[in-house]
């Protein structure tokens, strides 16, 4: 259940609009109550770390698509069938993580698939730890090379912050603002806002470097990426890719880099990597 929304369009309501077949799918996000009149569902399910702590599987603030009215599955309603995973239905594109390997093993993969680890393995770290999260994105990877797809997929790996995990070092200003609510460099400390996207203001940004990593047949072997990218350029990736458009209103697609110099389309890498759990 969701307090609040957002207006304007995100890449479900693009991938929605070319009739790209699509879905969010996260670890717990089925009801352990379902929904009844009056009544919201309760996701209250746990799943255990390596050390054996129990945490909530499922985070409603980590599903991104729960907060538009458009892509909003607010009652956790299961898909009417498993053909149903990745087209318009009663899920609304929004499903729990099980329902991504249904799809899969029934040769049904959408043509675009958001997951997200259950608390347990997020690698956020009150509540995981990286060795649950390399399991999670281990056992993910090594089933996906297995099915008859793997020649045509890209998986990529992003995190959304640094919790502690990575490096210190600050990221380029690529976002300006002078707002009192600035709080990366302090209040009205991120240049002179001249050039903030849209005129928005209060985004300072790019804060502390994270990880992204791309695995595919076709990812460039051996490579590092010197270019500077975030997350929004997995965005601006599937709407190149799918000839989507941008999603606009001041959304950092428009500016994000590029992920297709860490690909080489023109030929097949390895096949199957070596994973170990």
């Amino acid at each position: 259940m969701i307090a609040f929304s957002f207006s304007g369009q995100n890449i479900g309501d693009l991938l929605n609009a070319n009739s790209v077949s699509w879905g969010w799918f996260q670890g717990g996000f089925t009801p352990s109550s379902p929904y009844y009149p009056g009544h919201p569902a309760q996701c209250n399910t746990t799943t255990n770390r390596l050390d054996g702590t129990p945490e909530t599987a499922y985070a409603g603030y980590h599903n991104p698509f729960q907060f538009y009215a458009s892509t909003n599955n607010q009652h956790h309603i299961a898909p009417a069938s498993v053909a149903e995973v990745g087209h318009n239905g009663q899920a609304n594109h929004i499903y729990d993580l099980s329902f991504f390997w249904k799809a899969a093993l029934s040769g049904n993969l959408p043509a675009v698939s958001f997951l997200k680890a259950a608390r347990a393995q997020d690698g956020h770290p009150s509540n995981s730890s990286p060795l649950d999260e390399q399991k999670f994105l281990v056992s993910t990877i090594n089933r996906l090379q297995k099915l008859p797809e793997w020649n045509q997929m890209a998986v990529i790996i992003a995190w959304d912050d640094s919790d502690g995990w990575y490096d210190h070092v600050m990221g380029p200003i690529m976002n300006q603002s002078s707002s009192s609510a600035d709080a990366l460099t302090g209040a009205a400390a991120c240049g002179t806002g001249a050039d903030s996207l849209a005129g928005i203001q209060a985004r300072c940004g790019y804060g502390p470097r994270l990880p992204l990593v791309v695995v595919s047949p076709y990812a460039r072997e051996n490579f590092v990426d010197s270019g500077v990218l975030d997350q929004s350029s997995i965005t601006r990736f599937i709407e190149e890719n799918w000839g989507l458009g941008r999603i606009g209103n001041g959304s950092f697609d428009v500016i994000a880099g590029d992920l297709s110099p860490l690909f080489n389309f023109t030929r097949i890498f390895a096949s199957v990597l070596p994973l170990v759990e």
